[in-house]
């Protein structure tokens, strides 16, 4: 009788233990590499993802969106695929004078739960090196958003269908937010040259590069708003610190 009794707690622990187990990892994605934190991202529960692994050993959650599979959550490697490591410019002065690849934390945070949620900052200049995305995977090109802005209706609206809903990480009103992609944009804000280096516009905007090249000082990327449903092109500075997401091959 003893035995049984121990047999049915031992089964009973073990259940629970999974359970917990496989509703941490759920929503923590990076949990595939101890030395990230926990993402606070509210994904959409009715989308159906994947995963991918970056060459830290970094763990995302993947979306199809019409024909195009992205990463759910912001690039946070620490190096390039090629193993070799990106620059963590920490120093605003040499961030502001930097003619080459590099990365650095929003406000040069060290919470591991931060970055996993919001994902690292990346200059242009490491996007351009072809080597910033996972193997199997690259930077979107101006052509990659388009097809992705034009599937979902056009910019007018195509933000307010890729923006995490809510306003845990987006500012009110968090307008037109409505997640239904599952690509669960945040808004990053970014790094600037400007008086050394400014961080500036967390939970206001999330800026994300493209490969495209404009001319010598100007690239382009993309951007969302929180006060607003549409998702914006622009070029902007090389030296910006933008996230970054990427697209399957």
């Amino acid at each position: 009788m003893k035995n049984k009794l121990f047999y049915v707690v031992f089964f009973v622990i073990m259940i629970l233990a999974f359970s917990s187990c496989e509703k941490e990892d759920d929503n923590e994605p990076s949990s595939g590499n101890s030395t990230n934190g926990k993402t606070t991202a509210v994904f959409n529960p009715d989308v159906t993802y994947g995963t991918m692994t970056d060459q830290d050993g970094n763990v995302y959650k993947t979306v199809t969106i019409g024909t195009q599979t992205w990463m759910a959550e912001n690039l946070r490697t620490t190096k390039y695929n090629d193993g070799t490591n990106i620059p963590n410019v920490i120093d605003d002065n040499k961030w502001g004078a930097l003619k080459t690849g590099a990365y650095c934390n929003y406000n040069n945070t060290t919470s591991t739960n931060t970055i996993a949620t919001y994902g690292r900052l990346y200059n242009w200049y490491a996007v351009n090196t072809g080597k910033l995305a996972p193997d199997g995977w690259h930077v979107p090109t101006d052509a990659d958003w388009k097809e992705l802005t034009d599937y979902l209706g056009g910019e007018n609206v195509a933000g307010g269908k890729l923006k995490e809903t809510g306003t845990t990480h987006w500012n009110s009103p968090n307008t037109g937010a409505t997640n239904e992609t599952g690509f669960t944009a945040l808004p990053g804000g970014y790094r600037s040259a400007y008086l050394g280096g400014t961080f500036n516009y967390v939970s206001d905007d999330g800026y994300w590069w493209s490969t495209a090249h404009y001319s010598a000082s100007f690239a382009g990327a993309r951007r969302i708003n929180f006060s607003v449903s549409n998702f914006s092109r622009d070029k902007y500075f090389k030296f910006m610190g933008y996230t970054v997401r990427c697209i399957r091959d």
